[in-house]
């Protein structure tokens, strides 16, 4: 794994806000009154204009912003041949069961058009690199290490898997669940032959199995294709992710897994709440070297330990316009280091700041104040 990163290392979970004119394009270019070209100049802008406000903010460990995404997991519709991407309101009139798909919808604290899922309906295959463009753009424009996140293998899975549409291709989620595999094989392989430093797999729906009580409340329509006991989805859930970094744990690239309870509302009362314990045991058993978990907000329960993992914990709340003091941050710190050494311990906030880029949930100005914030406390509990 990387040398180049200190105790304490700085960093974020990867989204930041989009720029408005990277937004205006992205609009443009899904409506096809801009071209590629058009969209990938813009977004090009918009990554050099983020790594250099996360380089001045103090961030160490660097992404692009999932600038050229329009949510963490859904831009893989367009590197994939055999996904189309569908708005939640576009879903609602191919599923089935209407009643239970509207009551998802009525949870959300966003309009059902603004929110995209991919969406199998045909054989999966990578018509283009998830991430491995996105790793080179951003070495040719800094020098600081880069991680690259990745929507996880049960996150894919169940986002994808579509009964009323994907059902013709394959039969259950688990067939589809062994193509996931292989693509994320495929460019994690690549990823780590290119040169990054940190892959991160997101599985933010982990939670929704152990919070939730079996009422189903999300804000992804992977919510639909749940249907079994939460021990066999938490079980698939460390299987799949588990035969997707088998092979690459000691080829000098940290991967680690990112967990938190929703962040697409400033609101957190619609968001999931509870403790960590529920997952403890299917946490430890992932391969992954570290767990991205968010502690910044008092719904993630006290901190537990991990044993032979590091932690990359969350001292910011990403969702709240206050700036926490370096005060507050350093008492984060100090908590978490009666259970993890320093070298195992990296800070970041709690999640992203625009994970779905029509829908970020703080300013660039205040994700820099953040950062800032972050990256003073570290340097003082070095």
């Amino acid at each position: 794994m990387s040398s180049r990163l200190p105790p304490l290392t700085v960093t974020t979970v990867g989204s930041w806000p989009r720029p408005p004119g990277l937004l205006r394009t992205q609009r443009a270019y899904r409506a096809g009154r801009a071209s590629r070209e058009e969209f990938d100049r813009a977004a090009d802008a918009a990554v050099v204009e983020i790594l250099q406000a996360q380089e001045q903010a103090g961030v160490e460990l660097v992404t692009d912003g999932e600038q050229r995404r329009d949510n963490f997991y859904s831009f893989v519709a367009d590197k994939l041949a055999g996904v189309k991407l569908m708005t939640l309101m576009e879903m609602l009139e191919v599923v089935e069961d209407k009643a239970s798909f509207e009551r998802i919808l009525q949870t959300l604290d966003v309009p059902a058009y603004s929110i995209s899922n991919p969406t199998c309906v045909g054989r999966i295959e990578r018509r283009a690199p998830l991430a491995v463009d996105e790793l080179k753009f951003v070495q040719r424009h800094t020098r600081r290490p880069i991680k690259i996140p990745l929507p996880g293998p049960y996150l894919l899975t169940r986002a994808m898997f579509v009964r009323e549409v994907t059902r013709a291709v394959y039969p259950s989620r688990e067939e589809l669940g062994v193509d996931v595999v292989r693509v994320l094989r495929e460019e994690v392989r690549e990823l780590i032959d290119a040169g990054a430093d940190f892959i991160q797999f997101d599985e933010p729906v982990l939670t929704e199995l152990v919070f939730t009580q079996g009422q189903t409340r999300t804000f992804m329509c992977a919510a639909l294709a749940a249907g079994k006991e939460p021990k066999y989805e938490l079980e698939l859930a460390v299987r799949l992710n588990n035969e997707v970094i088998a092979g690459f744990e000691d080829r000098g690239v940290r991967l680690g897994l990112h967990v938190c309870r929703g962040n697409w509302s400033q609101d957190e009362s619609t968001l999931l709440r509870g403790s960590y314990a529920p997952l403890h045991e299917y946490l430890q058993q992932l391969k992954v070297h570290q767990l991205v978990l968010e502690y910044a907000t008092e719904r993630a329960g006290d901190l537990l330990p991990f044993e032979g993992k590091e932690l990359g914990l969350g001292v910011v709340n990403p969702r709240i316009e206050r700036v926490e003091t370096p005060e507050e941050i350093r008492a984060a710190i100090s908590r978490a280091l009666k259970l993890f050494p320093a070298d195992k311990l990296f800070l970041n906030p709690d999640c992203g700041f625009g994970t779905f880029s029509n829908r970020p949930v703080n300013s660039l100005q205040i994700a820099v104040a953040k950062m800032k914030a972050v990256a003073e406390a570290a340097k003082e509990a070095r």
